[in-house]
């Protein structure tokens, strides 16, 4: 069982990140930071409980089996004021000087405690509009969002953990061209992940090549400003309300302002957010309009994810040999104690405000997925892009989604059901409705602990910790390299990174040359990317978060149609990254730069 780093930059990590030097004896290795964890998990347990669990914790953990996410590495049984949550979907804003200044104080209440933020500004009236109260003309969301920036920015001076934020804004809103292209200019905007809130109805009148309605809820804009075209319009948090059309566009001409962004500067990223909506388990009581800083979690208002993955590279059972197979006990039975120790975060951590506690502890819901996917093909023989591996993986999704399910209702039938639940209606929903007999059966019968079981995260910094696995459903990035992290007094330090499939093979055959299912990021068509998030987002209920790496030669006629393609396969949101000179890189090779959320000095864990 591998206790010891194979990386200098996985001790880096370690150190910087997640050891723990506040107590009467500093952590001296990984063993005790899993200890510290595995205690401090078990201890929301019975009494007479607590060492059992401390024990199956600790045997999830070591060796890297089980890699929750780095809030609860870092915070979990220490003295640290901080949350075990990665990150936070914060309250509605109110369109009101008062009501914006409470959620930037919200958000860095939030951050300071460790918790990246997401916050949807489409509630904020458009710029040239006229406040209610002193007649001023409002100056629009993406000019707050500046704000917000700062803020961050500020936080990071302090000495704070690197935070991430994201911002969404509604396709409809009047501002969403200015939003589309907020990040165009150097340095503007460096702490935001963007993401535009795309409807159903809007990818028709793109499909029809018909006009776009820009509108904002009649009730929000100033009396004299109410004049004009009136329609309705689903509004986040509200319901249908009557809203002013304040102009028309071609749907397609801003469907291409959007994908020329993107492919010039890799953002605004793309979330189908009635998809999001008509999926959720919880469809009969949330209205999302925003997720989490990478995208895996849509949340409600000051809903929370608690994050873990199970890490498929050491659950392939004789690699590189043509007995080579995936183990399917050691996974049924890790993702149950995974389940439990995730749900004991709830009721172990810190919450930065009452309310995200109050949601938190409502619906219980956790996000349980994967990483080191692509590694563990390679381990098997089996080319990212084949069918082959997109069953696999589905298969493997399809298990530990099951198996999460089951496990929850034995947690309901042990400690109760999450309050928020509403057994017929919560099994009436789209996604339920899709889940095996057994599973229906058993909620119906005794309840389920948690809202919502499973996610896909981006895992960049806990994948570097277990020896640079290859992240989430991520293909490897590239064999052999160099990646920059930054250090504590800001400057950042070079680290030379191989992918532990590569040194497997290697280790085993020196000289021979690499079989041809050795494939990195940048060597996949986008087609490939698409399709193994699509065989997979069946089978999770929260999001994938997925970024799907594009030549920088790449036609943007062809570019265009990734999101089309996208929406079509019943994907939840898209993300590409294309090199550009605003993102940058933090990996020095040829082969591929770092996605612009999902590095590990921007995402929140």
């Amino acid at each position: 069982m591998e206790t010891s780093f194979q990386l200098d930059i996985s001790r880096h990590i370690w150190e910087r990140k997640y050891r723990w030097q506040g107590g009467e004896r500093p952590e001296a290795d990984i063993r005790d930071t899993w200890r510290r964890v595995a205690r401090a998990l078990a201890a929301v347990e019975a009494e007479s409980a607590r060492a059992h669990w401390a024990t199956r914790f600790y045997r999830i953990l070591e060796g890297f089996r089980f890699l929750p996410g780095g809030r609860i590495l870092a915070g979990a049984g220490t003295a640290r004021r901080v949350t075990l949550f990665n990150c936070f979907v914060m309250g509605r804003i109110e369109d009101s000087l008062d009501g914006i200044f409470e959620a930037l104080k919200e958000g860095a209440l939030t951050m300071q405690q460790g918790g990246g933020v997401g916050y949807d500004f489409s509630s904020l009236r458009p710029r040239g509009f006229r406040a209610h109260a002193s007649g001023t003309i409002a100056s629009g969301p993406v000019s707050f969002m500046a704000i917000w920036d700062a803020m961050c920015a500020t936080l990071l001076s302090t000495g704070a953990r690197r935070g991430a934020m994201m911002a969404t804004l509604r396709c409809d809103h009047p501002d969403i061209e200015e939003f589309i292209t907020a990040k165009h200019q150097p340095g503007r905007l460096t702490h935001f992940n963007l993401s535009v809130l795309v409807t159903d109805a809007f990818m028709a009148a793109v499909r029809g090549d018909r006009d776009w309605e820009l509108v904002f809820p009649l009730d929000g804009l100033h009396p004299r400003e109410r004049d004009g075209e009136i329609v309705e319009r689903h509004w986040p948090g509200r319901g249908v309300v009557s809203c002013r059309v304040v102009r028309r566009l071609r749907a397609r001409e801003l469907w291409d302002r959007l994908m020329r962004a993107t492919y010039d500067y890799a953002e605004p990223g793309v979330l189908f957010i009635d998809r999001i909506n008509q999926l959720n388990n919880l469809h009969y009581r949330e209205d999302i309009s925003a997720t989490n800083p990478c995208g895996e979690v849509p949340l409600p208002p000051y809903g929370a994810c608690d994050l873990g993955s199970v890490n498929l590279t050491r659950l392939v059972r004789r690699p590189f040999t043509p007995e080579a197979e995936f183990d399917w006990a050691a996974l049924e039975a890790l993702v149950p104690t995974a389940v439990r120790l995730m749900d004991n975060v709830i009721d172990a951590s810190r919450f930065p405000l009452e309310a995200q506690a109050r949601v938190e502890r409502e619906d219980r819901r956790i996000g349980l997925g994967v990483t080191g996917l692509a590694d563990a093909l390679i381990m098997l023989g089996l080319h990212y892009a084949s069918p082959q591996a997109r069953e696999l993986a589905a298969r493997i999704m399809a298990t530990l989604r099951d198996t999460a399910y089951r496990a929850s209702i034995a947690l309901a039938r042990e400690k109760g059901a999450f309050p928020a639940l509403e057994v017929d209606r919560y099994l009436a929903g789209r996604y339920a409705e899709g889940l095996p007999a057994d599973i229906r059966e058993g909620i119906g019968r005794y309840g389920i602990r948690n809202s919502h079981l499973n996610a896909i995260a981006p895992t960049g910094t806990v994948s570097l910790l277990a020896g640079n696995v290859s992240s989430g459903i991520e293909p490897v990035f590239d064999y052999h390299y160099r990646r920059r992290v930054l250090t504590e007094n800001g400057t950042s330090e070079a680290f030379e990174v191989s992918d532990p499939a590569w040194r497997l093979f290697r280790e085993r055959h020196p000289q021979a040359p690499l079989p041809d299912y050795f494939v990195t990021a940048l060597e996949l068509d986008p087609e490939a990317h698409l399709a193994m998030q699509a065989a997979l987002q069946p089978y999770v209920d929260n999001a994938i978060s997925k970024t799907i790496n594009i030549p920088e030669d790449y036609p943007y006629h062809r570019f265009r149609q990734v999101y089309a393609q996208a929406y079509e396969l019943g994907l939840k949101g898209c993300t590409t990254y294309r090199p550009n000179p605003i993102t940058g890189a933090v990996l020095e090779s040829e082969a591929e730069r770092a996605s612009h959320c999902c590095h590990i000095d921007r995402e929140a864990d």
